[in-house]
């Protein structure tokens, strides 16, 4: 797998499946390398990578992330080896432990501790066995890492890491404790305005969500922002380090940001007023960024 500079992280659970086919095939005729997708309460991430690789022949298709509480070692090893077998290795797993409410209060599991939870996991898929045709290489995982612990396991047990809501800062962190040889995907929102106060009312209608989720908010404690912060969908200074908005330059730069800070992949995310994405925008910045 060549996973190229930038991909498309999109929440695609508004749309019908006919148009998550038209966006993931907009995506690779736009140019993007990858579209990302999330999985929480909605369609079974393993079926929904299953339908985007199926409808295009070129992009890769990433969870970002599948729920490890969403199915078991075995049946999450048996799925990334016949994705990729079928697709021609375009499948790129991304795993994560999740947030307690949609663990707990929705799948009815014990949320255990996330390290110990990822590391069990990770071992007992290295342990699986698969009893059909193989994928012509071994296949990548990316483990959404977020702290010095997670991230040393996403170095130790997989092909790197996926960090989420993170700025060039926590980019430049990661690398370090990846080291070097490691895939660091990062994700990046991004907001097409420039009026400040429409920007980021945009961008806290979407990221607010965030701020009530204790590991996003125990991550950007260690770079430095307080209980303050996170406060009415987020302080200007927190949405204006975590969005990229101010026109293509901003945007460009914030990017830019995080290839120097050590990043080998950015998955842009383009925030709007609608609950749905909007395959235009990301057209529209593949002229500029591509």
């Amino acid at each position: 797998m060549q996973l190229g500079r930038l991909g498309i992280w999109a929440n695609l659970e508004g749309l019908s499946s006919l148009e998550t086919a038209d966006f993931a095939k907009r995506t690779e005729a736009a140019g993007y390398c990858a579209l990302w997708f999330p999985e929480a309460r909605g369609r079974n991430a393993m079926a929904s990578a299953a339908w985007l690789l199926a409808s295009t022949e070129r992009l890769i298709v990433g969870t970002g992330i599948a729920n490890i509480y969403a199915r078991d070692a075995q049946a999450t090893f048996a799925a990334q080896q016949g994705l990729n077998e079928q697709s021609g290795g375009r499948f790129l797993l991304g795993l994560g432990v999740s947030h307690k409410p949609l663990v707990t209060d929705l799948r009815g599991h014990d949320y255990g501790k996330p390290i110990a939870a990822m590391r069990a996991y990770r071992d007992a898929m290295a342990a699986c066995e698969y009893g059909s045709v193989p994928p012509a290489e071994p296949p990548l995982t990316v483990l959404a890492a977020l702290g010095p612990k997670m991230l040393g396991l996403a170095r130790d047990t997989a092909d790197g890491a996926l960090p989420y809501n993170v700025t060039p800062e926590h980019t430049r962190e990661a690398r370090t404790i990846l080291g070097s040889g490691k895939l660091l995907c990062v994700e990046q929102m991004v907001v097409d305005e420039t009026d400040p106060e429409k920007a980021r009312d945009i961008a806290r209608r979407n990221f607010g969500f965030y701020t009530l989720l204790p590991n996003y908010c125990n991550n950007w404690r260690r770079l430095g922002f307080e209980d303050a912060d996170f406060a009415n969908g987020g302080s200007d200074r927190l949405i204006d380090a975590n969005i990229a908005w101010g026109g293509n330059e901003k945007i460009a730069e914030r990017i830019e940001a995080h290839f120097t800070a050590g990043a080998d992949h950015v998955c842009i995310q383009v925030l709007t007023d609608s609950e749905k994405p909007e395959i235009a925008l990301v057209e529209k910045l593949a002229k500029v960024l591509l």
